[in-house]
C-alpha cells in the first residue's frame, strides 16, 4: 500500500496524540512557583526598603532559565547591592574544593564576596561590610546531608545572626522528593563542612525546611528568618515532574539522574575507588584499576531493590585513576520509588571490599566525616553485610524523623 505524504504526517499527528503525557508535563506543572517567583509576584514585599545580598550560584534562575540576579538588579522594586558565592562560585566555575575569590559581577557590575570555608564571625564580617540589610539565599540542593549548600545556609544564617542581619531562604524542590529520611544521622563529634548538625545522610527536606530546622534547633541563637515557600510542590515529585529546568548545582552533578544516586555513592570519596569524577556520569560510575566483573556479580546477586548494575569500564579524565582505564559498575536505577540510594551505597562498599583485594579506606577516614560516625567503616572492616550495617543506625533514623516532622509544610 502505497502512502501520501499527507498520510504519513495525519498517522504522525495521531502517534503523537498517543504520548501527549510526555509533552504535556510542563502545562500540567505550571502551578508549581519556587520561593523565587512566589517573592516576585509579591512585588519583593519581603525586601521592601531593604539593602539586600543574595547567596545564590547557576542554579538561581528563573523558569525561563534566566539568572534571578540579573532579573533583580533590573526590577527598580528591590535594592540589590551584593552577592554571596559559595563552594564552585557565584557563576559555578570552580571545581570541587574551589571557589571564585573576591570580585566585582561582570554582568550587574555588583561586588561579589566568597563565602567558601568562612563561617562564624569572618563570614559576619563580611556581611557587615558589604553594608546589607537582609541576606537572601537561594541555591538548588540535592537532598544529601554531605552536599555543601546546606551548611553554607547554615553558617550564613548563623552569620547574618551575629552581624544583626535578617535572613531570607527562597525555597526550591528536593530533586530526589521529600518523602523520607535515609541512612545514619551524624554524630556531633564529626562535625565538618560536609555536616554541621545531627540530621540523616539523605535528609529528605528543602532548603527552606532545613533553615526553620537549623534555626529552631541548632544555631546559637534564632536569626530574623523569613521563608518563601514554593506553591504546588508535593513531597512525592522528583524533579523531572516539576516542569522546572535542571542546571547543574555543581561541576559533578550534570543532572537530576546525578542527585538520585549521589546519596548513596558519595560514600567512595571515602575510599581509593573512583568515584565517577572525571567522566560524564559521576557517581554513578564506579571502578578502579584491578576490578573486573566480579563486582557487577556479586552486588546484582544482592537483589537492591530498584537498581541494577552494569559491569563497566572507563577512564576518567581528571580526579582518581586520570587517563587510565578502570574496572567497575555503572548502576542504572528502574524504580526510583523503591530505591534506597543510602543503603545501595554501602551495599556497594560491602561487595567491593570483598571482590577486590587493593580496596583501602582513605588514609583521614574521610568515611567517617561522610557518615557522621566511625560505624559504618568497622563494622564493614569487622565481615558485616549490607542489611548489619544498615540496621545499627534505625534508632537514630527514627529519632530524627519524628523531630523534623513539624518542620515540613509540604504534603
Amino acid at each position: 500500500m502505497r502512502l501520501s505524504r499527507r498520510s504519513l504526517l495525519a498517522a504522525a499527528t495521531v502517534t503523537a496524540s498517543l504520548s501527549t503525557p510526555a509533552a504535556a508535563a510542563p502545562d500540567r506543572h505550571k502551578h508549581i512557583r519556587t520561593g523565587f517567583e512566589n517573592l516576585a509576584a509579591n512585588a519583593y514585599a519581603q525586601l521592601s526598603g531593604q539593602r539586600t545580598g543574595i547567596v545564590t550560584n547557576p542554579t538561581g534562575i528563573t523558569r525561563d532559565v534566566r539568572h534571578i540576579v540579573d532579573v533583580m538588579h533590573a526590577d527598580d522594586r528591590v535594592n540589590l547591592t551584593a552577592v554571596f558565592g559559595p563552594e564552585h562560585g557565584f557563576r559555578g566555575t570552580a571545581q570541587a574544593g574551589g571557589s571564585e575569590g573576591r570580585y566585582d559581577d561582570p554582568a550587574t557590575g555588583l561586588p561579589v564576596y566568597d563565602t567558601y570555608l568562612k563561617s562564624g564571625q569572618p563570614l559576619a564580617d563580611i556581611f557587615t561590610a558589604s553594608d546589607v540589610d537582609t541576606v537572601v539565599f537561594d541555591i538548588q540542593d540535592v537532598g544529601a546531608r554531605f552536599y555543601t549548600y546546606i551548611w553554607t545556609l547554615y553558617d550564613c544564617m548563623e552569620a547574618a545572626r551575629l552581624a544583626g542581619k535578617r535572613f531570607v531562604v527562597l525555597d526550591r524542590p528536593n530533586p530526589v522528593t521529600g518523602r523520607s529520611a535515609e541512612g545514619p544521622v551524624l554524630h556531633k563529634e564529626f562535625a565538618t563542612f560536609v555536616g554541621r548538625q545531627p540530621i540523616s545522610q539523605a535528609h529528605g527536606m528543602t532548603v527552606a525546611e532545613l533553615a526553620r530546622l537549623f534555626n529552631k534547633e541548632f544555631l546559637t541563637a534564632p536569626v530574623e528568618l523569613d521563608t518563601v515557600r514554593m506553591t504546588g510542590w508535593k513531597r512525592s515529585e522528583f524533579h523531572d515532574a516539576t516542569g522546572l529546568p535542571w542546571v547543574p548545582p555543581s561541576p559533578n552533578m550534570p543532572t537530576p539522574d546525578t542527585a538520585l544516586v549521589y546519596a548513596g555513592t558519595c560514600l567512595f570519596e571515602g575510599t581509593n575507588l573512583s568515584e565517577g569524577r572525571g567522566t560524564t556520569r559521576p557517581f554513578e560510575l564506579l571502578g578502579a584499576e584491578g576490578i573486573d566483573g566480579r563486582w557487577a556479580a556479586a552486588v546484582n546477586e544482592l537483589a537492591l531493590p530498584g537498581v541494577h548494575f552494569r559491569e563497566a569500564y572507563f577512564a576518567p579524565t581528571f580526579s582518581k585513576f586520570q587517563g587510565k582505564t578502570v574496572g567497575g559498575v555503572q548502576l542504572h536505577v528502574h524504580d526510583r520509588n523503591a530505591y534506597d540510594p543510602v543503603r545501595t551505597g554501602v551495599a556497594l562498599l560491602v561487595t567491593a571490599r570483598k571482590v577486590w583485594s587493593g580496596f583501602a579506606w582513605r588514609s583521614d577516614n574521610w568515611i567517617d566525616k561522610l557518615t557522621g560516625s566511625t560505624l559504618v567503616r568497622t563494622m564493614i572492616d569487622a565481615g558485616a553485610n549490607a542489611d548489619e550495617v544498615v540496621a545499627v543506625w534505625q534508632w537514630g533514623l527514627a529519632a530524627f524523623r519524628r523531630g523534623r516532622r513539624e518542620d515540613l509544610p509540604y504534603r
